[in-house]
C-alpha cells in the first residue's frame, strides 16, 4: 500500500465517521421548538450532503486499498492482523451497500431497517478500523525493533512498504 493510499484512506475514513456522527446526532439527538421545522439544526443538510459527498472516494479509495494492500494480505497468509481486516472488509461492505440502499428505499419499514445496519456497521467499521490501525502500528514496530536487534546499522523498516 503506497503512502498516500494510506493517508486518504485514513483522513476520508475519519471525514465520514464524523459526518456520519454529527449528523446522526443532529437528526435523533437533537429537538427543535419550531413545530413547523423540517431540520433539527440549521446546519444539518450541509453535514448530511458531506457525508454523501464524501462517501463515494471513500469507496474509491478503499477498493484501491483492497487492491494493493488487503488481497495481498490474503494471499500472503497467516496475516497477525487478520481478525480484524476480515472485519474491517464486512462492516464496510455492510456499510457502503446499506448507504446506497438508503437513497433508494421508500418502504418505511424497510428504511428503518436500512437505518440501523448503516448506523450499526458504520459504527463498527469505524471501531474496528482504529483498532486495525493500532493493532498495525505495534506489528510495525516490534518488526522494527527486531531488525535493529539483528544488525544495528540496518536501515529502518518502514511500516506499508
Amino acid at each position: 500500500m503506497r503512502a498516500w493510499e494510506r493517508r486518504s484512506l485514513h483522513v476520508l475514513t475519519l471525514l465520514v465517521t464524523l459526518t456520519g456522527l454529527v449528523y446522526f446526532w443532529m437528526k435523533y439527538g437533537m429537538t427543535t421548538d419550531d413545530p413547523f421545522a423540517v431540520v433539527n439544526h440549521p446546519l444539518e443538510p450541509l453535514v448530511l450532503a458531506a457525508h454523501i459527498l464524501l462517501s463515494p472516494p471513500l469507496l474509491l479509495v478503499f477498493g484501491l486499498v483492497l487492491q494493493s494492500h488487503v488481497l495481498w494480505q490474503i494471499r500472503s497468509g497467516g496475516a497477525p492482523n487478520r481478525r480484524t481486516g476480515y472485519l474491517v472488509l464486512g462492516s464496510f461492505g455492510a456499510m457502503a451497500l446499506s448507504g446506497y440502499l438508503l437513497q433508494v428505499v421508500t418502504a418505511p419499514a424497510l428504511l428503518v431497517i436500512m437505518i440501523a445496519v448503516h448506523v450499526g456497521t458504520g459504527v463498527l467499521f469505524a471501531g474496528v478500523y482504529l483498532v486495525h490501525l493500532i493493532i498495525s502500528v505495534r506489528l510495525a514496530r516490534e518488526r522494527r525493533a527486531a531488525t535493529l536487534r539483528r544488525s544495528p546499522h540496518a536501515a529502518p523498516v518502514v511500516a506499508g512498504k
